[in-house]
């Protein structure tokens, strides 16, 4: 039984095709298949979780995101270890895809969890999350 658990996401996203090139090959890598598209949207699904990017409509494109408004902060994804997490951070350097907090890499995050954040085009931040080691 899936109770409490998500069922799924859905972000609008100012631009569907950099969107699709930013987030087809990281959700590709965390396994992730691709599971609907449609003109203005599609949908990436792994297990009975999926995650969907709709175009925003022209007519509400006046305001831009921001993470540190009201609503979305980030999304975090669980990576298989630590080395899944330098492995996806050397991807997200040889793309050109910036990891924030870098001086603070790779425990930028706080609590002690080994992680990497970077931003999608719409600057939505992103969090792959290693396990905690076992004690």
């Amino acid at each position: 039984m899936n109770t409490g658990l998500l069922h799924h996401i859905e972000l609008y996203v100012s631009n569907l095709d950099k969107t699709e090139k930013f987030w087809g090959w990281f959700l590709n890598e965390l396994g992730y298949e691709l599971y609907q598209k449609w003109e203005d949207g599609q949908s990436w699904k792994l297990g009975d979780t999926y995650i969907v990017f709709v175009q925003t409509e022209e007519r509400f494109l006046d305001i831009a995101y921001h993470r540190c408004r009201t609503g979305l902060n980030h999304l975090a994804f669980h990576a298989s270890s630590i080395e899944h997490v330098d492995e996806m951070a050397d991807k997200l350097n040889v793309r050109g895809i910036p990891i924030l907090y870098k001086d603070k890499h790779p425990f930028a995050g706080g609590g002690g969890h080994y992680a990497v954040f970077f931003e999608d085009p719409d600057r939505i931040k992103v969090e792959l999350v290693a396990p905690p080691p076992h004690t």
